[in-house]
């Protein structure tokens, strides 16, 4: 029985809100952890870490997030490990951050003039005190406009995750959708949404980009 689009149904679409927020969340603190061992061993000096984090992101970046998903959810099924779409889609999504903040955090690191690090250098410190007192300060304030950028992207991605059953707001709107035969009122909302949780976001990243590039012209 076709049902009209009413409040319950616009209810049933903000509370998935919560899981598209958590699963944001929790992928990238999985990605930040990631990205960082990531970023810190393309930039170090053994060619074995920089060469297997180099494989690491061009296959998490040169295959696309929907594949990554199935690959997660149908393989370790195939393996006989089950796992529900929720833990595989927070799996995939954080090996995918991990790839595209280790990238993107290992260009602030070189960004960072050398001179910095060698002067650390000359002085007797280590590579941990150098990198934790000098040269990652430094690169983190690079940083804060590209990553909040790609949290903006990362958001946006979670929609994915309705191919593996997960309900977060897309699935929630293809459920809704199924009931009302409304698509243009469900997915209007479901767009709306999206627009709210990322459009603040990206206002961040474009004003925090402006201050840097501010700063360096003084």
């Amino acid at each position: 029985m076709i049902r009209a689009f009413g409040p319950n149904e616009f209810l049933f679409i903000v509370m998935a809100v919560q899981w598209t927020i958590a699963l944001s969340a929790v992928a990238f603190a999985g990605g930040a952890v990631g990205g960082l061992l990531i970023a810190l061993a393309r930039t170090s000096k053994p060619r074995v870490l920089r060469y297997s984090a180099l494989v690491f992101i061009r296959i998490f970046q040169g295959t696309p997030l929907l594949m990554q998903l199935f690959l997660v959810f149908f393989g370790l099924n195939i393996f006989g490990i089950g796992i529900n779409p929720w833990i595989a889609a927070a799996i995939a999504l954080t090996l995918h951050a991990s790839a595209f903040l280790g990238e993107i955090w290992r260009g602030c690191i070189e960004a960072v003039p050398s001179g910095q690090s060698e002067a650390a250098w000359a002085l007797g410190l280590g590579y941990r005190d150098t990198m934790t007192s000098i040269v990652l300060p430094q690169a983190a304030r690079i940083a804060v406009a590209p990553t909040v950028g790609f949290l903006v992207q990362l958001i946006k991605g979670t929609s994915l995750a309705s191919i593996i059953g997960f309900v977060e707001m897309t699935r929630a709107g293809q459920i809704i959708n199924n009931a009302t035969f409304a698509p243009l009122t469900v997915f209007s909302v479901v767009a709306l949404l999206y627009f709210i949780l990322c459009w603040p976001l990206s206002m961040l990243a474009r004003s925090v980009e402006l201050r840097f590039a501010a700063a360096n012209r003084r």
